[in-house]
């Protein structure tokens, strides 16, 4: 599982490389064949470590590991819980993402990597899930699809394993911080923006979600990270 733990640890330091986190926010990756959970310690997603993830179970209760949890694991336990197929949960403060969100829209595919994500739902409630219950509003507002925004909060993405969950993080980001962008150019009129219809975004999805593109993003966002340790506080 060595190899997993360095993922985690890894996919964490690019969600904070990439803008889409700082002091808060956590990367988590399903133990293979369990219902538990790796996901760092009460602390910066910049500083994770291989040795220091901890291990969650889908009840939030620490099964391995020392220090103390993030207050919305939850997010992750009653996602993993909902989803047996999802092996990798990114909850990341995006930037873009938020302010799309607190203009009453969600992410629409104007870009190709836009499209990977598909139907991005809004999770209305404001607001921290540190509880079970809110745990499972979120996994129910998710349903089967990839990713999800928090209004004022962010962006879930719940993926076959951690690799690609915090890829398709930034791909969101990415595609939210272009729609931004576009309804400034337009003066606010969505019906300037060439959007991706169904057909298009769907026929995109397919050519870009394959382990061929995504193993190439992980490998550019972990040089965009650097692979090695976090640097030491000074």
């Amino acid at each position: 599982m060595s190899g997993l733990r360095e993922d985690v640890a890894l996919a964490n330091r690019i969600a904070h490389a990439t803008g889409m986190v700082t002091a808060f926010g956590h990367v988590s990756a399903r133990v293979p064949g369990t219902d538990t959970f790796l996901i760092p310690p009460r602390a910066s997603p910049m500083l994770a470590t291989a040795a220091g993830l901890l291990t969650v179970d889908v009840e939030g209760r620490v099964v391995d590991g020392a220090g103390a949890p993030n207050s919305e694991l939850w997010i992750h336990a009653r996602i993993y819980a909902a989803r047996p197929d999802v092996g990798g949960v990114a909850h990341v403060h995006a930037p873009s993402c938020v302010v799309l969100g607190q203009i009453g829209q969600t992410v629409r595919p104007l870009h190709n990597s836009g499209a990977v994500a598909g139907d991005v739902p809004v999770y209305e409630r404001v607001g921290l899930i540190r509880t079970r219950a809110l745990g499972d509003s979120v996994a129910a507002v998710l349903g089967h699809r990839r990713a999800m925004l928090l209004r004022g909060h962010g962006a879930n993405v719940a993926d076959a394993d951690v690799r690609w969950a915090v890829v398709v993080a930034c791909f969101l980001e990415e595609a939210a911080r272009l729609q931004v962008g576009a309804l400034a150019a337009a003066g606010g009129d969505e019906g300037r923006i060439s959007f991706y219809d169904a057909e298009e975004a769907d026929r995109l999805r397919q050519e870009l979600d394959t382990p061929v593109s995504m193993e190439r993003a992980w490998d550019y966002y972990s040089a965009v990270a650097g692979r090695n340790a976090p640097p030491p506080l000074v």
